[in-house]
């Protein structure tokens, strides 16, 4: 296999940049990672007598350097994060020490999350094998130890079970929030006895996922002190930045870190290719779709067993038929090139992986949700479609491809996207650059309070408790649980804070979202009414819609109707030459300005809070290969509003007259701006650009513009989207006399996570870093590598773009010099380092 994975790579790359019929496009850059040796050590001295040979049964004699660490850390009371490659034996450096517990102290238990039901149920059956492996004999008075799974698909029978027998319970976030923590005294003989509890994936937990578990970690904590444990903690992760910090901040105590991995690594190459371009006048580049079916196609064709990564669900959907397109015709029996994404039912995402794993499926398409560790199996080669936003998940993508021994590929296709372009421009940003640091926001208001009233529902809360807050936020917990006695949420007697309602407050927040409420796709074909899949509420505005083509295996489904109370679709099966891409338009109101950006008419960065209201107001109809646009349609659903916190800056008002354009001119210019900076802005953060949102707004004007970033779809909006749908609001004009327009950029979560706030000082350099993209992208007057495409954002928005940025960069500086001079910290106001 590894002779067929360096055929295919040497073919791909020895092709012309572009050239030859069917060139998949400039190769950007090939690196060849060398194979690397083991590192091991002896198994541990005090290890249970029942463990080496239960290992040895398994073909392990010797553990991984790194496995050792991790057992001799946690074995000694002290929790640990552990961040080494993927497949490099990470399982082990948490089963081995829970295992050692469990069978000097059978009484003992362990806790492990995961963030997918999924990865929980692959890692079942791998524990319970080596649980099986280490059993006491049968004469040993004590009893058989057990592993069971507890999540929303565990039949209500076995529930008891597992809470009454289970010595570890593998379960997820979501359902330790919701059916765990608020029925703890049920769960007394977990908690009493509670040794170890693993967090898997630790990367993962960023955003408002991540600062939610950091209070369900809290809570966690509450309860065993209260039923008398104290519990050691283990993370894992194969990418993350400062993983000591993040863990501690996650955690609320200390870590010891195990990042020097000892397993060995096969042969890797890493391959960075561009498409080529179509249009030179225009700075068009070929479909990157189209070239990503061909680098697979190419792999598929030699028997390598590839995993393509795709940005989206519809991509994902689009990409499968593409490829099943290909092989259908050479195919007899069970398909083997398959979808995999969120909204599957759990039936066929086990059946998905199990063929991955037993090799019945040759390929597999999917969104982010195979990037975590489940176990699919050997795979030698991965393609990504697209730049995934990250270093951490590009890193994780490629690394589900190769195991210890041969070769194996990955290969990265970029878009024409000003992301992708400036990683086409500055490789070694993504092959030497550490991954990015993980936001979280644990005492952001709204998800604090939220957890204050799951904590005082599970018990209650005492006169001065900290409720794990820093020393700089502690005083605002008795304003919060007075807030919430004045408003009958809490009752205070007797030193305590009682929960005084009838309602059960867990149940009614996400962890993940705005609201946990999930759409149920209902297939009507032929009267069938069977659902077959399921949409969370942020994905049912843009794939749902009426009049959307739903896409599902490959196979299209019109959705005929939407019934948005019952939270229901009804879809029938259809041969569409077509799918759809749902466009978005945003509005951002300013609530309350946290720091000014600048005190003179020049120009800086201001952050504060703001109301963001989010709308699906129509939709493209693109065809399949070709990407034709064949027409549009009106979505009519509500809008979604959240409050969040946002970095905007303001145009001077001399601004039009200093550059002596027009103002539909400036306008186009600030639409291209925002885009470039909004892509720009995520490398500087080191986050995913899927976490902001960017908008344009004018003072005078409630709005005029299409965001162009964010979760809208996997199209974006375009400014010239409004016009072309009835049931988009009336363009408003910007009114010469009062222009005043702003550029925001948002946080992409209700409360906000940080990202605004850490953007603004480094509002300089993001500006410098347009500059510096617009100077290097060789289109005439703008494409989606820079400003966005001309025949959307305008004939004059590049060159204009590029004069308004030296105008910016120029008076900032100036204004900084003379905060310099007068005022030696003053500068940090304007949002420059």
């Amino acid at each position: 296999m590894a002779a067929d994975v360096l055929r295919v790579l040497a073919d791909l790359t020895s092709r012309p940049g572009g050239g030859g019929r069917g060139g998949p496009g400039e190769v950007v850059v090939h690196r060849v990672l060398p194979p690397t040796e083991a590192i091991t050590a002896d198994l541990p001295p005090g290890l249970h007598p029942a463990l080496a040979p239960a290992l040895a049964a398994r073909g392990v004699t010797r553990l991984y350097s790194h496995q050792r660490e991790a057992y001799d850390h946690v074995s000694a009371g002290r929790s640990t994060v552990v961040v080494t490659p993927t497949a490099s034996g990470k399982t082990l450096c948490y089963n081995l020490p829970v295992l050692d517990v469990l069978l000097k102290d059978p009484g003992a238990r362990a806790l492990y999350l995961f963030p997918t039901k999924a990865l929980a149920r692959d890692q079942a059956a791998a524990l319970r094998e080596l649980l099986e492996a280490a059993q006491p004999g049968p004469d040993a008075k004590q009893p058989k130890l057990a592993a069971a799974v507890y999540d929303g698909d565990t039949p209500p029978a076995e529930r008891r079970v597992v809470r009454d027998r289970a010595h570890v319970v593998l379960s997820n976030p979501d359902m330790l929030h919701t059916a765990v923590l608020p029925h703890h005294a049920r769960w007394m003989r977990l908690f009493e006895n509670l040794k170890v509890v693993v967090i898997d994936e630790l990367h993962t937990y960023r955003g408002v996922f991540g600062s939610h578990l950091a209070n369900v970690l809290r809570r966690l904590r509450r309860v065993c002190r209260f039923h008398g444990s104290d519990p050691v903690f283990v993370c894992t992760s194969a990418t993350i930045a400062d993983p000591r910090a993040f863990a501690e901040q996650l955690l609320e105590r200390p870590v010891e870190v195990v990042d020097r991995n000892g397993a060995p690594l096969g042969e890797r190459h890493l391959v960075l290719i561009n498409p080529p371009i179509v249009d030179a006048a225009l700075g068009l580049r070929a479909s990157y779709l189209q070239v990503t079916r061909r680098v697979a196609q190419a792999f598929l064709e030699a028997g390598v067993p590839t995993i393509v990564f795709a940005g989206s669900r519809t991509v994902t959907e689009v990409l499968t038929k593409y490829l099943k397109d290909v092989f259908r015709p050479k195919v007899t029996g069970a398909p083997r090139i398959v979808g995999y994404r969120g909204g599957y039912l759990p039936r066929e995402r086990r059946e998905i992986e199990c063929g991955l794993r037993e090799g019945r499926i040759l390929g597999v398409v999917s969104t982010s949700a195979l990037e975590l560790g489940v176990d699919i199996g050997s795979l030698d080669a991965c393609v990504m479609a697209g730049y995934p936003g990250t270093v951490a998940s590009t890193r994780q993508q490629a690394g589900r491809a190769g195991r210890r021994q041969g070769a194996s590929a990955a290969v990265l296709v970029l878009r024409s996207h000003p992301l992708d372009q400036f990683l086409a421009d500055h490789p070694e940003f993504l092959l030497d650059a550490s991954p990015e640091q993980a936001h979280v926001n644990p005492d952001n208001l709204q998800i604090l309070v939220s957890h204050v009233k799951c904590a005082a529902f599970e018990l209650p809360i005492e006169d001065g408790e900290d409720f794990g807050l820093g020393t700089r936020n502690r005083e605002d917990l008795p304003a919060i649980l007075a807030y919430l006695e004045e408003h009958g949420t809490l009752r205070h007697a007797g030193g305590r804070w009682h929960w005084s309602k009838d309602a059960y407050p867990a149940n009614d927040i996400s962890l993940r979202s705005v609201t946990s409420t999930n759409f149920v796709v209902v297939d009507t074909t032929d009267d069938r009414n069977e659902v077959i899949a399921e949409v969370d509420y942020a994905w049912a505005f843009t794939t749902i819609h009426e009049g959307a083509i739903y896409m599902l295996q490959s196979e299209q489904y019109h959705v005929d109707r939407l019934d948005w109370e019952r939270r229901k679709a009804f879809v029938r099966k259809v041969e569409s030459e077509y799918y759809t891409d749902a466009q978005c338009y945003a509005k951002v109101k300013v609530l309350q300005v946290l720091r000014e950006g600048a005190r003179v008419p020049a120009v800086g960065a201001s952050y504060g809070e703001v109301e963001v209201a989010r709308r699906a107001i129509g939709y493209k109809k693109i065809k399949f290969y070709t990407q034709e646009n064949l027409g549009w349609g009106d979505i009519l659903l509500p809008e979604d509003v959240y409050h969040t916190q946002a970095l905007w800056f303001t145009l001077p008002r001399d601004v039009k007259d200093v550059l002596g354009v027009a103002l539909s001119d400036l306008v186009d210019a600030l639409h291209g701006l925002a885009h470039l900076c909004h892509s720009l802005a995520a490398l500087l953060l080191m986050c995913d650009g899927r976490d902001l949102g960017s908008v344009i707004g004018d003072k005078t004007r409630e709005w005029f513009s299409m965001p162009s970033g964010g979760r809208g779809g996997p199209g974006g909006g375009t400014r010239a989207g409004p016009q072309q749908h009835g049931n988009a609001p009336p363009p408003l004009p910007p009114d010469p006399d009062t222009f005043e327009a702003s550029v925001f950029l948002y946080d992409h979560y209700s409360g906000g996570i940080g990202l605004a706030e850490a953007l603004q000082p480094r509002f300089g350099e993001l500006l410098e870093a347009a500059r510096e993209r617009l100077a290097a992208c060789p289109c005439a007057n703008g494409c989606p590598s820079c400003v966005g495409p001309e025949r959307e954002m305008g004939p004059r928005s590049k060159a204009v773009a590029a004069r308004l940025l030296d105008l910016l960069i120029e008076r900032l500086s100036s204004e900084l010099r003379d905060l310099e001079a007068h005022d030696p910290v003053g500068h940090e106001r304007v949002g420059v380092e």
